[in-house]
C-alpha cells in the first residue's frame, strides 16, 4: 500500500524545518530582495519566450491495491474512498484552478494499472457516493452536538467537513463518476503526463522469473492504453526497485531446504522496460550515487576508447543528482531496441515533503493525521506541536493552515533554486525530479493539494529561470548525461530489498515462486488455445484467471504491510486468499485436464473466483510463455518522433560552470507572496474552492 510510504533511504534536508516552529528558517520566509519581480504587466499565462535555466519535475504516484471485492473498513474499499475524495478529486481541482489560470502544473502522474481497473469498476462508481453522503451525515450530527454544548468552533469545522465531501459528490456528479475521464483531460491537454507501473505493483527485482517481470510491464501497458488512450512514455518501477541483468538465484528455498530451481542468467529490469517502447523510470539517490559512468555502446561501436574504470560518472559532479541517463544494459545499438533513461530523486527537497518530523506535513498549523472524532471519523484538531499528546491537540484552523502552504511553497522554491543553482548557467539545464507518493497530498497531508498550487503559482509569477516539467518534456529537449551501470536496490529501508524480503515475509516468495513456474509451464505447453483443448472455453477462462491471481499474489503491498505492520493481519490474509484461489484454479484446471470438463460446484467457483476479481479483462496468457516479450512491443507514435533524442548521445558531460557567467538571483524571498487562493470564476467540471 503507497498511501503514506516515506523512502527510508534519505539524508537529512539542506536546511531542517522542525514542525514545533512557527516560522521559517530564517532568511527564507519568502522570496528574496535579488528575485527578478513578476511583471504586473505581464499576463497571467505560461511564458513560452523565457528561457529556462533549469527545471523542476513533480512526480506523483498514485496507487493502492486490489481491495474491491476485499473487505470495506478498516480495511478494503474505503482505502479506495479515502484516496479518491482527499487526494484523487483535490488534485484535479488543483489542476483545474490551474488550467484555468494558464498554467501547468507539468507533473508526471503515474495512475497505477490496478488502481486505474478500480476506479473505473461500476461498484465504486455506485458506492463511493454513498460514502460521501455518509461522511456529510456524520459532520452534520457532529454540528449537532457541538451546537449543544456550546463547543462554536468545533461546529464550524463540522460545517467544513460538511462542505468538503459536498464538494466532493458534486466533482464526482459532474465528472459523471470518471475520475479516470478527468485525469485523461489534462494529460490530453499537455498539462500533465500519465505514465504507467507495473500491473500490480509486483516488485521487479524480486520477482522469479523473467516472463514474470515482462507481464507485469506488457499487461500494464495493455491496460494504460485502454484506459488512457496511449502508450504511456514512462513508467513507476514499483518502490523505485532496479535490478541489473545477471546471474540469479531463488533467496529462499523449498520447505526441506532444497532450490526452488536452478539459479538462471536473469534479465535487467530496463530490458523488459525496453521491450515495452518506454523510455524511462526513476531510481532512489543512492542507485545514481552509487554507480559507474559506463562508455556508450554507441560510442563503443564507433570505436571510441573505453574510459579508466575510476573515471566520474560526471566531470561536474555537481549535475550528478540533476540530470538524466541511460542505463548501461544488454542491449546491442541496433534499431530492435532502444537504450532507457533514469531520473535520480532528489534526496533534501524530498525529505522536506515527506517526513513528518522534519519536514511540511509536520507543521503545528497542520491538520492531524491520526486524531479522529468517532463515529465519523472527521478530524478537527491540528499537530499542535511535536509529540504533543492526543489529549492536548488545538482545535484546526483552516485559515491558518491555508497561509502556511504559500510559505512552504516558497520555502520549497528557495531549495530546488539552491539545489540547481551551481549548474543553472550550464548549456543543459539541469533538472531536479521530486517523486512522491500521491497519497500523500490530501490524505496524509491534507493542505498538500494546495501545497502543489501554491509551488506553481510561485514559479510562475516570479521569473527566477526554473520551469515545472515532465519526463518526456524534459526528455525532448535536453540529451541525457551518458551510460552508468547501477547495481540492484530501492528506495526502501537501506536502499535494498530488505522491506519486501526479510525473514517475517520470506514465506510469501517460498510460495510466489513455484506460482510463476507452474504458469510459465502451463502458459508455454498452449492447451489452453483453441486447437489444444476440447473445452477451449473453459480451459481460456482457467488460465486467464490463474494469471490475474498470480499478479495479484506479486503485489509488493502485501509485504509492505506485513514489515511495517500497518495493516498485517489484512496483508496476511490477502496473500493467503489469493494463493488458495490460485492452488483451487489449478485443481480446477487438472480435473479439466482429466475429463474434458469440470463439474458445476467448480463452475460455480470459477465464476465467484472471476467476479471477485474481475481485473484485466485482455489479459494475455501468451505473455508469460518461455522466452515471450523478448522483443519490443509495435512502434508507439513517439518512438518514430522522438528517435534522434534515443540515439542521439551528448560526446561528452555537459561542459563545466563558468565563473563569469552572471550568476542567478536567490529566491530567498522577500517581497509579498502572490495570493494562495484569489476569489475565481468556477469552471463548469471542477469546484474552484478546494474547501482547505
Amino acid at each position: 500500500m503507497e498511501i503514506g510510504r516515506t523512502p527510508a533511504h534519505s539524508p537529512l534536508p539542506l536546511a531542517q524545518f522542525h514542525s514545533e516552529r512557527n516560522t521559517l528558517p530564517e532568511g527564507i520566509t519568502t522570496l528574496s530582495a535579488q528575485t527578478p519581480q513578476a511583471n504586473p504587466a505581464q499576463p497571467n499565462r505560461s511564458h513560452p519566450d523565457r528561457k529556462p535555466s533549469g527545471f523542476l519535475s513533480f512526480t506523483l504516484h498514485a496507487h493502492l491495491p486490489w481491495v474491491v471485492n476485499h473487505g470495506t473498513w478498516p480495511h478494503g474499499i474505503e482505502w479506495l474512498h479515502e484516496a479518491a475524495a482527499e487526494t484523487y478529486l483535490p488534485l484535479l481541482r488543483v489542476l483545474g484552478n490551474l488550467e484555468r489560470d494558464g498554467i501547468a502544473l507539468n507533473c508526471t502522474l503515474n495512475l497505477s494499472p490496478i488502481l486505474l481497473e478500480q476506479l473505473a469498476l461500476p461498484v465504486f462508481k455506485a458506492d463511493f457516493p454513498r460514502y460521501l453522503e455518509r461522511k456529510i451525515l456524520s459532520a452534520r450530527e457532529d454540528e449537532a452536538y457541538f451546537l449543544s454544548v456550546s463547543e462554536f468552533h468545533y461546529a464550524e469545522l463540522a460545517r467544513f467537513w460538511q462542505k468538503y465531501f459536498t464538494d466532493a459528490l458534486t466533482d464526482f456528479q459532474a465528472l459523471d463518476a470518471d475520475i479516470i475521464q478527468g485525469f485523461r483531460h489534462f494529460n490530453d491537454a499537455g498539462l500533465i503526463e500519465i505514465i504507467t507501473c507495473c500491473a500490480t505493483h509486483g516488485y521487479m527485482p524480486l520477482l522469479g522469473t523473467d516472463e514474470s517481470v515482462r507481464a507485469q510491464v506488457r499487461t500494464a501497458v495493455t491496460a494504460h492504453q485502454r484506459h488512457i488512450g496511449k502508450h504511456p512514455r514512462g513508467i513507476w518501477a514499483p518502490e523505485c526497485g532496479y535490478r541489473p541483468a545477471g546471474f540469479w538465484n531463488y533467496p529462499v528455498t523449498q520447505q526441506d531446504g532444497s532450490p526452488i530451481a536452478p539459479g538462471f542468467n536473469r534479465i535487467g529490469v530496463e530490458q523488459a522496460i525496453s521491450e515495452s517502447n518506454i523510455d524511462f523510470f526513476f531510481v532512489d539517490t543512492h542507485l545514481i550515487e552509487e554507480s559507474a559512468r559506463t562508455p556508450s555502446p554507441y560510442e563503443l561501436r564507433d570505436g571510441a576508447v573505453v574510459p579508466p574504470k575510476d573515471e566520474p560518472m560526471t566531470y561536474n559532479d555537481y549535475r550528478r543528482l540533476y540530470q538524466p541517463y541511460y542505463v548501461d544494459g544488454a542491449h546491442s545499438p541496433d534499431a530492435a531496441q532502444h537504450p532507457v533513461t533514469v531520473f535520480p530523486r532528489d534526496p533534501s527537497t524530498g525529505t522536506q515533503v515527506w517526513s513528518g518530523n522534519f519536514g511540511y506535513p509536520g507543521d503545528s498549523s497542520y491538520l492531524d493525521f491520526h486524531k479522529k472524532r468517532w463515529p465519523g471519523g472527521h478530524r478537527y484538531w491540528s499537530v499542535t506541536g511535536p509529540n504533543v499528546d492526543m489529549a492536548d491537540k488545538q482545535p484546526y484552523d483552516p485559515a491558518r493552515a491555508a497561509e502556511r502552504t504559500q510559505a512552504h511553497a516558497s520555502h520549497f522554491v528557495h531549495l530546488v533554486w539552491e539545489a540547481l543553482n551551481a549548474s543553472m548557467n550550464d548549456p543543459v539545464p539541469p533538472i531536479l525530479s521530486s517523486p512522491f507518493d500521491a497519497e500523500l497530498f490530501g490524505h496524509w497531508w491534507f493542505e498538500g493539494p494546495r501545497w502543489l498550487e501554491a509551488v506553481a503559482r510561485t514559479l510562475h509569477d516570479y521569473p527566477i529561470g526554473i520551469q515545472l516539467t515532465s519526463g518526456s518534456q524534459y526528455l525532448d529537449k535536453y540529451p541525457r548525461a551518458g551510460f552508468i551501470k547501477m547495481h540492484e536496490g530501492s528506495w526502501g529501508a537501506e536502499g535494498t530489498n530488505h522491506v519486501w524480503m526479510n525473514p517475517e515475509t520470506s514465506w510469501t516468495y517460498a510460495q510466489i515462486y513455484p506460482a510463476e513456474l507452474y504458469l510459465r509451464d502451463l502458459c508455454t505447453a498452449g492447451t489452453w488455445k483453441p486447437d489444444g483443448h476440447a473445452n477451449q472455453p473453459t480451459a481460456e477462462r482457467i488460465i486467464k484467471q490463474l494469471c490475474r491471481e498470480l499478479l495479484l499474489l506479486e503485489s509488493s503491498d502485501w509485504q509492505f504491510l506485513i514489515t511495517t505492520g500497518a495493516a498485517r493481519d489484512y496483508a496476511e490474509l490477502r496473500f493467503e486468499t489469493h494463493m488458495d484461489q490460485f492452488n483451487e484454479l489449478k485443481s480446477i484446471w487438472q480435473h479439466l485436464e482429466a475429463h474434458a470438463a469440470i463439474t458445476p460446484e467448480q463452475e460455480e467457483r470459477l465464476t465467484a473466483i472471476e467476479v471477485r476479481d474481475s481485473i484485466f479483462p485482455d489479459i494475455d496468457p501468451d505473455l508469460w510463455a518461455a522466452g515471450s516479450c523478448q522483443h519490443r512491443a509495435p512502434d508507439s507514435p513517439h518512438t518514430h518522433a522522438n528517435a534522434p533524442h534515443l540515439h542521439t548521445l551528448p560526446k561528452a558531460d555537459p561542459p563545466p560552470h563558468m565563473p563569469s557567467s552572471p550568476q542567478q538571483a536567490s529566491p530567498d524571498p522577500t517581497s509579498p507572496s502572490p495570493d494562495p487562493d484569489p476569489p475565481r470564476d468556477p469552471l463548469p467540471r471542477y469546484n474552484h474552492n478546494p474547501s482547505a
